[in-house]
């Protein structure tokens, strides 16, 4: 179930990991190869979470890239949760939120990035601000 939920209070952190990288293609892979090495590190499966990280990533290069302005990635591990959070610096171009990402048309060669979030995440939002940034924000929980 696919939820917008304003998270204000999150469990202690088990573990967790930032970075900050350039809003290139590069750096989107760097993401997701990050992303699979630290869960890897840390025991924990990395499959749906590299594939989130590469599509919010994706996004944050193409959508949220400001010239000469990061993307920052955070993986944090509590209360039995994986939380991906993926911040640019365009909060002015905030994406359609959960439920309601529309399928592109068959035959277009974008468009399906947040719906792969949606189906791979159990809860994801859009967190805005500080002015100028927005977060993208996904969430997998461990425990099932």
């Amino acid at each position: 179930m696919n939820q917008e939920i304003a998270r204000t209070q999150h469990a202690p952190a088990e573990r967790a990991f930032t970075v900050l990288l350039s809003p290139t293609r590069r750096g989107a892979r760097l993401a997701r190869l990050l992303t699979a090495a630290h869960l890897g590190a840390w025991g924990l499966p990395s499959e749906s979470a590299a594939h989130i990280v590469a599509e919010l990533a994706a996004n944050a290069t193409v959508h949220g890239r400001v010239k000469g302005r990061d993307f920052q990635l955070s993986l944090t591990v509590g209360g039995g949760t994986l939380r991906i959070e993926v911040t640019d610096t365009r909060g002015d171009s905030v994406p359609p939120g959960p439920g309601a990402v529309k399928p592109p048309e068959d035959d277009a060669d974008a468009g399906r990035g947040l719906l792969i979030v949606e189906a791979l995440a159990d809860h994801w939002g859009i967190a805005p601000g500080p002015v100028p940034r927005k977060t993208v924000w996904a969430e997998i929980d461990l425990v099932r």
